[in-house]
């Protein structure tokens, strides 16, 4: 008889995010008034990577 192969499947290692340079999170600018000038910055949710900070290598 043979040796049964693994079905597992291998996951491709991950690579950080390039939005949010693996932090998880990026800044963006908030705008107020009807000239639009900068009050300041608001961190929130990379939507690259939802927050994990990888994204998967292409294989």
């Amino acid at each position: 008889m043979t040796a049964r192969k693994s079905t597992a499947r291998r996951t491709p290692p991950a690579k950080p995010c390039p939005a949010c340079e693996g932090t998880g999170e990026v800044s963006r600018s908030v705008h107020v008034g009807r000239k639009r000038r900068v009050a300041g910055q608001q961190t929130g949710i990379c939507l690259s990577c939802l927050g994990a900070g990888e994204i998967p290598a292409d294989e």
